[in-house]
């Protein structure tokens, strides 16, 4: 027996679209700020409470809402930014489709209250589809609109939604796209009743050091190419914003943040040999082109477009991207990063991490602190695991030969390796991973003991960071007193540093947090648990370097310790960090067997 076919109810067809537009409550947030700044609004408040699970307040100074067409702007199709069909290829504004208002509307209790400058203000109530009619209100300075219990009747979806935190660090990172988009919009997001940020009318380099940190002002490069009918224009981090992880590329057209990965790999080729893979220029671009040479109309969230001619913005990017880095690529040619010295090294005793410790001259002493180690995003972690301790258990079996590496017979090669003969040949030791084998069970330790040792600076250094950088580090804070940073909580998204672990080189300190951070949110689910996950990324950027030089003393202490821990043939990712060549092999190499 076939099935009848029906037209669905009103409500069920608002639901479905407010799937395609409303995944949470940062898709609530955008829409909701992209209305009022088509509105004309150079002011916006935006209001969260319990990470939007409970209420999402915007608020603006734009044009207002007739009393007579608030009930119309709630209903689905009803717009003021498009007519005929035709306008669909001029669009010039961040909405048009008249969907948002309706979708929102239906999965959750709103409140529409608005002002024009020749009407007194009215507002209307949206609750399970019905529309309330117009009440008086109070004159305001344009529109606010107020979104109580998000998928309140849809408990399927409200039990998809994430903890309040992380649900606000998501509307931190709209509202950080739409402000660097729109820098000469004052905007302020006060969560539970905390002014998280607060930014003012500013020019983009002012507003980049509002939303990131106060530093980054000092390592921005113009960017700016005029082509025909079309421009770029922005800015650009230097090499000391690169960073291990994506997230602050952004990308605009004609102020609408977009992603496109075309685009963003036109960014990365400009900076040609300055970054390895698995690292990530800091940049804001805006591309300025008539709205007929774009499509925006191309996905429902209005980040995805189609260009006429996207390979020739391509072009003319990379073409950018080169110039504002020409002093850079003049500067540093395109060499080996690693020393190729081979280095028989002894002397005075002095710790694993020094100041220093980089040969001077060498790429790693101007480096911007990153891991050498390449980056496992495109790996199969599982199989390389599985394989080294394949590995690792053949090379145990024959440990009765590694005896040599603490009998005086030892060097460093190519400021990379540690080499040492034994019985049946030579090892070889990766002197990155080892201290990153090292570093990461240490920790684990401390995790269940007692704390790490530290050094005590001799002046606290104070960071900061962005707001949600800032409250992911500070869930992070025991842990990372238990590694060995003493680190104490301030104002305005700041942490005052009085002491860091005894193997990190000093004067590096921010930059190791920060990439310590990076690696904890990128390979997080890569791991069991958050100390396993905060270990593994202590270890990854506080080890040694390739290219970091260790005198004969450093050298032995890392092996002793290396072989004290309890996997010393891996590092937590997976890779060897012992190589082992027999006589056999050798012998068979210069052909005398």
């Amino acid at each position: 027996m076939s099935k009848s076919i029906h037209i669905l109810p009103e409500d069920i067809r608002n639901k479905i679209s407010a799937g395609e537009v409303v995944e949470r409550p940062a898709s609530v947030v955008k829409e909701l700020m992209e209305n009022s700044l088509d509105a004309g609004a150079t002011e916006l408040t935006i209001t969260i409470e319990n990470g939007g699970h409970t209420l999402i307040q915007v608020l603006d100074n734009g044009d207002g809402i007739a009393p007579e067409d608030l009930p119309l702007a709630v209903q689905r199709y009803s717009t003021s930014k498009i007519k005929t069909a035709g306008d669909l290829f001029k669009i010039d504004t961040l909405g048009f489709r008249g969907e948002a208002l309706a979708s929102i509307a239906s999965v959750s209790e709103m409140v529409l209250h608005s002002c024009d400058s020749t009407h007194p203000g009215g507002k209307v109530t949206v609750k399970d589809g019905t529309i309330s009619d117009t009440d008086p209100a109070a004159d305001i300075d344009g529109t606010q609109i107020s979104i109580h219990s998000l998928f309140y009747n849809t408990p399927a979806r409200r039990k998809f939604l994430k903890s309040p935190k992380v649900e606000l660090r998501k509307i931190v990172e709209t509202i950080r796209q739409l402000s660097l988009g729109n820098p000469y919009t004052d905007v302020t997001l006060i969560a539970d009743g905390k002014t998280l940020l607060q930014t003012r009318s500013e020019d983009l380099s002012d507003r980049i050091n509002s939303l990131f940190d106060p530093t980054y002002g000092e390592n921005l490069l113009k960017v700016t190419m005029d082509k025909g009918d079309f421009s770029i224009d922005g800015l650009l981090g230097n090499l000391n914003l690169v960073r291990s992880r994506p997230g602050e590329q952004f990308i605009f057209l004609n102020s609408r943040f977009i992603k496109d990965r075309l685009l963003n790999s036109a960014v990365y080729s400009g900076f040609r040999s300055l970054i390895k893979r698995g690292e990530y220029p800091f940049f804001v671009l805006n591309i300025s082109m008539p709205v007929d040479q774009v499509d925006v109309n191309a996905h429902p969230m209005k980040t995805e477009v189609r260009f006429k001619d996207e390979w020739r913005i391509y072009h003319v990017i990379k073409a950018a991207i080169i110039e504002s880095l020409k002093d850079i690529l003049q500067t540093i040619p395109n060499f080996d990063r690693g020393d190729t010295s081979f280095s028989f090294e002894s002397g005075q005793q002095k710790k694993l991490f020094s100041p220093g410790n980089n040969p001077p001259g060498e790429f790693g002493g101007i480096s911007n602190g990153h891991s050498q180690m390449p980056s496992l995003g495109k790996r199969d972690q599982t199989e390389d695991l599985k394989r080294a301790k394949e590995y690792a258990s053949v090379l145990a079996e024959k440990q009765e030969g590694f005896e040599g590496l603490s009998s005086g017979k030892i060097w460093q090669i190519h400021n990379k390796y540690i080499l040492s003969p034994i019985q049946s040949g030579m090892v070889v030791i990766d002197q990155h991973v080892a201290h990153e084998r090292v570093l990461f069970e240490e920790a684990l330790k401390s995790f269940e003991k007692s704390h790490l040792p530290s050094q005590t600076l001799l002046f606290p250094e104070k960071l900061t960071f962005s707001s949600d950088e800032y409250s992911i580090l500070l869930d992070l804070l025991p842990y990372l007193e238990k590694i060995g940073f003493r680190l104490k909580a301030e104002e305005e998204s700041r942490l005052r540093l009085d002491a860091v672990p005894t193997d990190m080189s000093l004067g590096s300190e921010k930059t190791i947090i920060r990439n310590i951070l990076d690696h904890y949110l990128e390979h997080g689910k890569e791991y069991s648990s958050t100390q396993e996950r905060l270990a593994a990324s202590y270890a990854c950027h506080g080890a040694i370097k390739a290219g970091d030089s260790l005198t004969f003393e450093e050298m032995q202490e890392l092996v002793s310790r290396l072989f004290a821990t309890e996997h010393p043939y891996y590092c937590p990712h997976g890779r060897p960090i012992i190589v082992q060549l027999s006589l056999e092999e050798l012998d068979r190499r210069f052909e005398r067997i």
